[in-house]
């Protein structure tokens, strides 16, 4: 399967981070998300409830990365991967996290994490109408 949905470029304030400084001042985050998904079914019937909603999937994202707080961009990564295969009937999540601005003396734009992970709960990819059978 190949059918993809990618959300790209949200940006969003957190704490996360080693240092005092960006616990308690923060940093600006940016993410990119990309859904493998069966999109078979809602590319004929047009209906919402056939495929992932993308603002339920940003809304998610949104609440992990302002609410909480990890030490590691990888924990925050890997948090997030976790939380949309347990929410989202998808085959596989990769996401890219990125801390701009990071605590690092040098001319860096960001640091970058990108974790990719797949579905271990088949069950989560059946539609309705799978489940009645």
């Amino acid at each position: 399967m190949k059918d993809l949905i990618r959300i790209k470029d949200m940006s969003f304030y957190g704490y996360h981070g080693v240092t005092a400084a960006e616990k308690e001042t923060g940093r600006k985050y940016e993410v990119d998300c990309e859904l493998e998904v069966d999109l078979a079914e809602p590319g004929q019937t047009d209906q919402l409830s056939d495929t992932i909603d993308y603002a339920e999937v940003y809304k998610l994202i949104k609440k992990e990365v302002e609410n909480t707080a990890y030490s590691l961009l990888e924990r925050l990564t890997s948090s997030l991967t976790g939380k949309i295969l347990d929410s989202f009937p998808v085959y596989r999540v990769t996401l890219k996290v990125r801390k701009m601005t990071p605590p690092i003396a040098g001319d860096i734009k960001y640091i970058e994490v990108e974790i990719t992970r797949y579905q271990a709960d088949m069950s989560k990819l059946l539609n309705d109408n799978d489940k009645e059978k």
